[in-house]
């Protein structure tokens, strides 16, 4: 099972993803989700940007570029991009961002989903509580170059937003080092979604593309990245790094 296999209803043709309804309806009222006093943060709401810090625009999220930080872009085979990774030193976040209801979040059932899939695998997960609320802390299985397969610490966070949920990965020492977390979480509560209005499959991965002068900068090789450990997903969300 992936971690975003798409919910059908009982009488729902097979093969057409679940859309939520609320977001076909103009002019629906309904309530946006939990409030986020402190970030991430909804387009509608973020705050100025701050100073002396960049962000990198990829169109559904704004990613923070703190000072000695190194952000780096996923890609699918398509070449579409599908995640941000903050490397701080042995310590790196990946962070992604998908559709949601606009009545509910999330967070919850997609913490059970990848608790499960950890623990089929071979690896373990524990939630706790983190500083942005519910969190898993695991044990991943992952291939390290030389060491072969390996169980690698790592922590699964959520924000559910209105109409969109942020998922990110922590590994390395942030994963399982008191403190070592504090400057990829506070770049995370910097992170902005631009969801936009256009409905949305519930869990598909909001559009997100690099800005012109990154993606020239991108056609030169880069060196590899600290490894992430990747746990199965739907599609070609499982990427490498470029």
């Amino acid at each position: 099972m992936g971690l975003f296999k798409r919910k059908r209803e009982v009488d729902e043709p097979q093969g057409e993803a679940e859309v939520d309804q609320a977001e076909l309806d103009e002019g629906d009222s309904a309530p946006a989700g939990p409030t986020r006093p402190q970030g991430p943060w909804d387009s509608a709401d973020a705050p100025e940007e701050a100073d002396g810090v960049q962000q990198l625009d990829l169109g559904g999220m704004r990613v923070p570029v703190p000072p000695e930080t190194e952000v780096r872009v996923e890609l699918s085979p398509e070449r579409k991009v599908v995640a941000a990774t903050l490397v701080r030193g042995a310590s790196a976040m990946q962070i992604s961002a998908f559709a949601a209801p606009r009545t509910e979040g999330i967070w919850g059932e997609v913490r059970e989903e990848i608790a499960t899939s950890l623990r089929e695998g071979g690896g373990s997960a524990e939630q706790s509580d983190g500083p942005l609320g519910p969190e898993l802390t695991a044990t991943v299985p992952t291939q390290v170059p030389e060491q072969g397969r390996v169980l690698m610490p790592a922590r699964f966070l959520g924000v559910d937003g209105p109409r969109w949920f942020l998922r990110a990965l922590l590994t390395g020492p942030a994963a399982s080092e008191p403190g070592a977390d504090a400057d990829l979480l506070a770049a995370l509560r910097g992170v902005v979604v631009v969801r936009g209005t256009d409905p949305m499959a519930v869990r598909d991965p909001l559009p997100m593309q690099l800005p012109k002068a990154v993606a020239d900068a991108a056609a030169a090789e880069q060196p590899a990245a600290p490894a992430v450990p990747t746990v199965p997903e739907r599609g070609p969300e499982i990427t490498e790094i470029r």
